[in-house]
């Protein structure tokens, strides 16, 4: 379970922009400030005001042109553009074209400014319009005439001039991050489908925590109160040895996807697979109490003993005899939790007791569960149990009592929702829980068949015995 962080070299989308970022001036509405400014200079033959008008101007202007080439836009440089436009159109006195011109440029610009100064800009640029507009009009108590001559269109240009280029910015602004949006959601699908696959190998109760919530992961581990159970299948070891490879591989398939999915529909945490067999735990990450842990372990050992009835019966169409499944189950306090080095994790168990439910499931016969005292005290009152003997284990120098899960159907007599028999020649295997209710008439149709079929054979071989008499009683004579 480690993480693993690898730098990936610059898509040519964002070399592009990179370039292109490089050589941008985010301010082109200082060209139109300084061009007005001239072309009123000019207009007015560099009255003392205009000359005036163009120092206040072009000064900052040609700092902001040699500040922010190549640099980003800030709310103060903005904040400085749109006083230097709104104190033009003040000086001017509202003079119609070009002060529509220029506040066509404070309203781009407060456009693309953060929503959160938008309100600060308009205030910014109404009180320095309504300043500026007092102070031209005490300089000059005549109305201003810019109307005549190629200034008026001039400057309505140059802004028709800044609006394209600052479109031509938000449009490639916009292209860049589509293409890297669209980088990201190809980046953000092959992360989800490798997640997807590495999940695969870890149970979800230790995944779904660290995929939710980011969680740390570490060597940890605790002491716990687990139920554990081991699992293998009887004479599987034998049977590998007549079978080919493929035929191996798939029946070993068959069954490791039908009790992982028993495994997780009780919500066990299914710790590896150990050839033919199976380790699976209740209590750790998500524990439902003690009582209650013990109760899903065996009722899931039960399920799994039930499903190996149903695989029987489809193996034996494909001539694979005696496929039988035994467990160990025990309670019991073990250590669980990562295990391993900063690089590579497991979550797993380790302790006495996982120990005992693997011996319990060695001892067991082919179709037993066996379980230890411990758990029995658990749930005793729930499932029938006999008792199955005192054992001397492996690593244990004590005997250890050991009680065998009796399957609840065989109890219930008419009730019973499985039927199975086995003679030579015979193998009736009914499983009520899968049957579907439109299934009975077809099931019935075929039993009265398989019926008819018998007591046809079953004459054939009275009409063979009394010829076989008579024959018999004529060489007497």
């Amino acid at each position: 379970m480690a993480l693993l962080a690898t730098s990936s070299p610059k898509t040519p989308v964002q070399d592009n922009y990179s370039i292109s970022d490089a050589y941008r001036f985010d301010y082109p509405e200082v060209f139109v400030l300084i061009l007005t400014v001239i072309l009123l200079a000019v207009h007015f033959n560099f009255s003392a005001t205009s000359m005036a008008m163009v120092v206040i101007v072009c000064l900052p202007s040609l700092m902001i042109l040699i500040y922010n080439y190549r640099r980003k836009t800030s709310f103060w440089t903005s904040n400085i553009v749109v006083i230097l436009l709104s104190a033009v159109i003040g000086s001017i006195q509202f003079c119609a074209i070009i002060s529509l011109s220029l506040a066509a440029l404070i309203g781009l610009r407060v456009i693309i400014s953060s929503p959160e100064n938008h309100l600060k800009l308009i205030a910014v640029s109404v009180v320095t319009v309504i300043i500026f507009y007092y102070v031209s009009v005490t300089l000059s108590s005549s109305e201003i005439d810019c109307h005549e001559g190629l200034i008026t269109p001039i400057i309505l240009l140059a802004t028709m001039l800044v609006i394209l280029c600052h479109f031509r910015h938000v449009y490639h602004d916009y292209i860049n991050y589509e293409a890297r949006a669209q980088q990201a959601v190809g980046r953000l699908n092959t992360m989800v489908s490798v997640i997807n696959k590495l999940t695969r190998f870890v149970p979800p109760q230790v995944w779904e925590p660290i995929v939710k919530s980011d969680s740390p992961v570490s060597v940890d581990n605790k002491r716990a109160k687990l139920t554990i159970m081991f699992s293998d299948i009887v004479g599987f070891t034998e049977l590998s040895e007549s079978l080919s490879a493929d035929n191996l591989a798939d029946i070993l398939n068959t069954y490791m996807h039908c009790m992982t999915l028993i495994a997780n529909k009780h919500g066990a945490v299914l710790d590896k697979f150990i050839g033919d067999g199976m380790v699976c735990f209740f209590g750790e990450p998500n524990s439902r109490g003690p009582r209650q842990d013990a109760l899903d372990c065996v009722a899931m050992a039960i399920d799994m003993r039930r499903e190996m009835r149903t695989l029987r019966q489809k193996w034996r169409l494909l001539g694979f005899e005696g496929l039988y499944i035994r467990i160990g189950i025990t309670t019991g306090y073990c250590h669980v939790g990562n295990f391993g080095s900063n690089s590579r994790l497991s979550y797993t168990l380790i302790g006495k007791e996982a120990n005992l439910a693997s011996r319990l499931e060695a001892v067991a016969a082919k179709g037993q569960i066996f379980i230890s005292e411990s758990t029995h005290d658990y749930i005793s009152h729930d499932y029938d149990c006999e008792y199955a003997g005192a054992f001397q284990l492996k690593g244990f120098d004590n005997k250890v009592n050991a009680w065998q899960v009796l399957d609840p159907d065989e109890n219930k007599g008419q009730l019973s929702k499985w039927v199975d028999h086995t003679l030579p020649g015979f193998n009736l295997h009914l499983n009520f829980r899968d049957m579907q209710d439109n299934d009975y008439q077809d099931i019935r149709n075929r039993l009265n068949l398989a019926l008819a079929r018998i007591e046809q054979e079953e004459q054939t071989v009275a009409l063979k015995i009394i010829k076989e008499s008579k024959q018999e009683n004529s060489r007497h004579k």
